[in-house]
């Protein structure tokens, strides 16, 4: 059993929110458009880069906390 959670990154409830693709979301955001497509559709990841997730959460103006989900831990 592994001792890591699994977390989900709300890509695509806040891109809704402000009526940005996933494309405009790796615009906005700086990270590349393969790496917003991957965290927008995978249901739970163990691994994610800080980097990427701190400038998604500065596009969407939310917190780091607002934008991860544990999915499992």
């Amino acid at each position: 059993m592994s001792s890591m959670g699994l977390v989900r990154l709300k890509v695509r409830e806040f891109a809704a929110q402000k009526g940005w693709t996933l494309k405009q979301v790796s615009d906005n955001s700086g990270v590349a458009y393969s790496t917003v497509r991957t965290y927008a559709r995978s249901p739970g990841m163990a691994m994610v880069d800080l980097t990427a997730v701190q400038r998604l959460a500065r596009a969407f103006d939310v917190s780091i906390e607002e934008l991860v989900e544990v999915v499992e831990e």
